[in-house]
């Protein structure tokens, strides 16, 4: 082989090497590119998926958030009545443990007497009347009472009519402030002894009700006989026979047990 031949084979190889690898560059840069174009495309469209996870996570956290107010004002609330129920308990103790130092005391005090302790003297015995005790006395009163009322007005006005006007007048006024008068006086100890009402307090109790009432008689009857003497007449009469009449229930009265509460006093 000569030498041109030699050099042209030279020059193919060299021509084909230049084209080889000129498009190996086209190919190794084309992906290049469309990797290029495909990344930033991917950029551009992942922003509005932040966004919305990032709205995601904020409505959580406003959710959670308003949850642990709420329950933080329920257990408030809750310690608030824990806290007014155990000072409940405590007044609760304190009352407790008096009760049970006074029957201590009383038990004690009723052993010693058991084991046969005397008296140093004779415990004074009070009471209180009832409800029940005081309404049943005026009514029973009032029926009394209203039966005199009755004859007096009847015998001074000659009239059944106003007889009855008076009595009725009175019955319901006088029921419930004697009712009253009753539950009043029940407050005071003055004038009873040995567990019944005395004499001097059942004559202060009819005097002080006989000056209501002959008020309350006088003002009806002026009222519905239009008659002052006939009214004045009325309520003289009843004065003087009430007053009495009132003693003597009274008296009956101390004397009937049913409707009193004892209190012993004695010193532990």
């Amino acid at each position: 082989m000569n030498s041109s031949s030699i050099m042209s084979n030279l020059l193919i190889v060299l021509v084909t090497a230049l084209a080889v690898t000129t498009v190996s560059s086209f190919s190794t840069v084309s992906p290049v590119i469309r990797t290029s174009s495909t990344t930033i495309n991917c950029f551009t469209s992942s922003p509005p998926t932040f966004r919305n996870a990032g709205l995601l996570r904020a409505s959580t956290a406003a959710g959670e958030n308003s949850e642990n107010q709420a329950t933080n004002r329920i257990i408030k609330q809750l310690e608030k009545e824990e806290a007014k129920m155990a000072k409940q308990r405590e007044i609760a103790m304190e009352k407790l443990n008096k009760v049970e130092e006074t029957l201590n005391q009383l038990q004690s005090k009723k052993q010693e007497y058991l084991n046969g302790s005397k008296l140093e003297s004779s415990p004074a015995t009070n009471f209180f009347e009832t409800t029940g005790r005081s309404a049943v006395k005026a009514l029973l009163w009032r029926i009394i009472a209203g039966s005199v009322t009755f004859i007096t007005s009847f015998k001074f006005s000659g009239s059944v009519a106003t007889a009855l006007s008076i009595v009725g007048s009175d019955f319901l006024s006088k029921s419930f402030t004697m009712f009253i008068g009753e539950r009043l006086m029940n407050k005071s100890q003055a004038g009873r002894k040995s567990g019944a009402d005395g004499a001097g307090r059942s004559l202060m109790k009819a005097l002080v009700w006989r000056i209501f009432a002959i008020c309350n008689t006088l003002t009806m009857a002026i009222f519905i006989a239009k008659d002052i003497s006939i009214a004045s007449k009325i309520a003289g009469s009843d004065a003087i026979f009430k007053t009495a009449l009132m003693f003597v229930y009274e008296r009956v009265w101390a004397k009937i047990e049913w409707g009193k509460e004892y209190q012993v006093e004695y010193n532990l």
